[in-house]
């Protein structure tokens, strides 16, 4: 039985047990969220008293849940003589419909009570209890329950309703009820979430998409979004049921921001239901040949969200494009920089990675002319306040030593970069894939400059910039006497030697020299770092490797869809096929969800992955990761107004195909086809 259930829109979501109650947890953040504030910590259903207990669980929708409840503990001895039916939707509201049935040929008489309260907590309060510093109140009518808060200016509210008359008190809801023979008692509950703005309104209704969409609507935004993206024709049932699943779980995982009322994909549930630059970058990449209406918004959401000055709180530098943007109270009140966030040294040569790949799949001309202000910013920010040393690298180190990021990379945990021997390097550091993503970028904006731009000047300086680059991340990474690339430059410049997944994201950039891929290639699918299940983010060899560890051994499946990017990149089709299938198979361990990360043991030693207990789920670009794999296999690439396919399937998953992929082409086919993997 699942411990948690979740039903999300985008904007809006609710975490809660498996029998759909709500209860305060530090450990994991059950609840009613909007924008990053908790709209109800408790909602509790009782019944004379007690407390019920699971059936069953239907997961309907992402947007919608039902719950089969009996009171007291169930048993195979007694059949019980009430139940309970909890069926939920989430959209603009949450909405619960309570139906309680009498299985007796006798009337029952019940007293039914649901708790309700709300600590508005922000979602980083949850973490790291603090103790709210505005004043909380609750006020009850004949016909709703109101639940405040205000903090100066900043206010939350939370109005709950129900259809049926009851006793309704601060604390809650009771329901004396009397259910005939064989008859049952109904009531509905709304709950709709204010979040008060300038001049007492509501922010959201500003918003054109955000806060007024009813259930029926989002219903009916689901059934486009799935008819708009290619049409999976395979036999292989794990990828059919991962790529429906990947679909749907995006769709769940739009977001739409305060700026301009702009839609984006959100990095994930619970604790990231927010714009994240890297993640957002990264999954947009991923979904490209599939979902490219996301793509333009993203890239306009990033670019007005360019930082344009120098700000050590917020670890803005002019030129960056943002790490994170919340909504809650301490963000609100600068108790964290997250307003927005900037520490991330790669979502900025990522942007440019993005704005290039969009046009040469789409040939949205406008985008790109629209953003060359944006890009050239960006550009000058790798050049300038990247290049800490003055070497010619991308380095990081916060500049707000209290509550910045330590690690500025898409491993950000504070053990994630580490020499082979376990110990940590000093700051500033230049981790090894960051400066692939800048060699990328530079080559991707010449073109750019060159083509639409009209500045070859530009374009020429980028190239030799990039040649430069290459030459000298070549020299000054390579690791000799281990054949692979340093995870990162040390202050003193001394290579970090760990064995990583990093190595990956150096084949997808294209900065690796052609001799070395080799090398690389056969390291990733070592055993070292090659589980069986997918690539390890940190190899088995290294003395901080944990199969369980965040960074440090386990598989995430968006790094196994970048360095399966990056072997069909040099070459690799067979070994970039073994990946793409090892991560199906796991996703079908979890019902065709990918988590953002399982455990790194070997496959021998499991018949299934290991689950990774804080892992979100779903994810941005775990879902955006089959889609990816997809786009491998077939060998996709856009040339100018075609479309080019050279598959590459592994033969486990025999036939594939895929009708109905957008692009500047209009709509491409690329009909079922079988490739051996030797």
């Amino acid at each position: 039985m699942k411990e948690r259930v979740s039903i999300l829109d985008g904007n809006n979501f609710l975490v809660s047990s498996s029998t759909g109650d709500v209860d305060p947890d530090p450990k994991f953040p059950t609840g009613l969220f909007s924008y990053d504030t908790r709209f109800l910590s408790t909602w509790q259903l009782m019944i004379d008293g007690g407390r019920l207990h699971e059936l069953s669980v239907d997961d309907l929708q992402y947007f919608e849940a039902r719950f089969f409840l009996v009171p007291g503990e169930p048993t195979h001895y007694t059949d019980a003589r009430t139940s309970v039916i909890r069926h939920r939707t989430i959209g603009a509201a949450f909405d619960e419909h309570l139906t309680v049935l009498n299985h007796d040929d006798r009337p029952v008489d019940l007293t039914l009570r649901v708790e309700m309260a709300s600590d508005f907590a922000d979602l980083f309060e949850i973490k790291d209890p603090q103790g709210k510093k505005g004043r909380i109140s609750a006020e009850a009518s004949h016909n709703e329950l109101l639940l405040r808060y205000r903090r100066d200016l900043y206010q939350r509210e939370t109005v709950i309703k129900t259809s049926t008359r009851g006793a309704i008190d601060r604390r809650g809801m009771t329901f004396d009820i009397q259910i005939p023979p064989h008859g049952q008692w109904e009531t509905h509950f709304r709950v709709d979430m204010r979040i008060i703005g300038a001049k007492g309104r509501d922010f959201r209704e500003s918003l054109a998409a955000a806060g007024t969409r009813t259930t029926q609507q989002v219903r009916s935004e689901l059934d486009s979004w799935m008819a708009s993206a290619p049409r999976l024709v395979c036999d292989y049932e794990p990828l059919v049921v991962a790529y429906r699943r990947s679909l749907i779980d995006l769709a769940a995982l739009r977001f739409t921001s305060t700026v301009g009322g702009l839609q984006t994909v959100a990095a994930g549930l619970p604790w990231f239901m927010t714009l994240f630059g890297r993640d957002s970058i990264l999954t947009c990449l991923q979904i490209l040949p599939f979902l490219p209406q996301i793509i333009a918004p993203t890239i306009r959401l990033l670019a007005a969200n360019q930082a344009v000055r120098l700000d050590d709180f917020r670890d803005a530098e002019p030129g960056k494009i943002l790490h994170e943007a919340r909504y809650g109270e301490s963000a609100g009140f600068e108790e964290q920089p997250h307003s927005p966030y900037f520490g991330a040294a790669d979502s900025t040569p990522l942007f440019l990675v993005l704005l290039d790949e969009y046009e040469q799949w789409t040939g949205d001309i406008q985008a790109v002319k629209e953003a060359e202000p944006f890009a050239r910013a960006a550009l000058a920010w790798m050049d300038t306040y990247a290049d800490l040393l003055g070497t010619g690298y991308i380095w990081y180190q916060t500049r707000n030593a209290e509550t910045g990021l330590v690690n500025q990379c898409w491993k950000d945990s504070p053990d994630s970069i580490s020499y082979h021997d376990g110990r940590v390097p000093d700051f500033p550091r230049a981790v090894c894939e960051q400066q692939g993503y800048a060699y990328d970028a530079k080559i991707r904006a010449a073109r750019l400059a060159r083509s639409f731009w009209n500045d070859p000047a530009y374009a020429d300086r980028l190239e030799r910039e990039a040649a430069d680059l290459k030459e000298r991340f070549n020299r000054d990474f390579w690791i000799e006497d281990r054949g692979f690339y340093a995870l990162a430059l040390d202050p003193d410049g001394r290579p970090v030697d760990a064995l990583s997944s990093n190595i990956g994201h150096l084949l997808w950039s294209g900065i690796v020299t052609t001799d070395r891929a080799p090398l690389v290639a056969e390291h990733l699918m070592g055993p070292g770092l090659f589980s069986g299940w997918g690539i390890r983010t940190l190899a088995t060899t290294e003395k901080r490797f944990n199969p369980i560890g965040y960074h440090v051994g386990t598989v995430w499946p968006f790094d196994n869809s970048i360095a399966a990017w990056g072997l069909w990149r040099y070459g690799y089709r067979a070994e970039a096929a073994t990946i793409a299938k090892a991560i199906i198979d796991a996703s079908h361990c979890f019902g065709g969800r990918l988590p953002e990360a399982f455990a790194g043991y070997d496959r021998g030693q499991t018949k299934f992955p290991v689950q990774y207990p804080t892992a979100c789920s779903p994810q941005s670009w775990s879902a955006g990761t089959t889609p990816l794999l997809i786009r491998i296999m077939l060998g996709l690439q856009p040339d100018h107004t075609r479309l080019n396919s050279d598959p590459h399937v592994h033969p486990d998953i025999g036939s594939l195909g895929l009708l109905g992929i957008p692009g500047r082409w209009g709509r491409a086919d690329v009909q079922p086809a079988a490739q051996p993997s030797t």
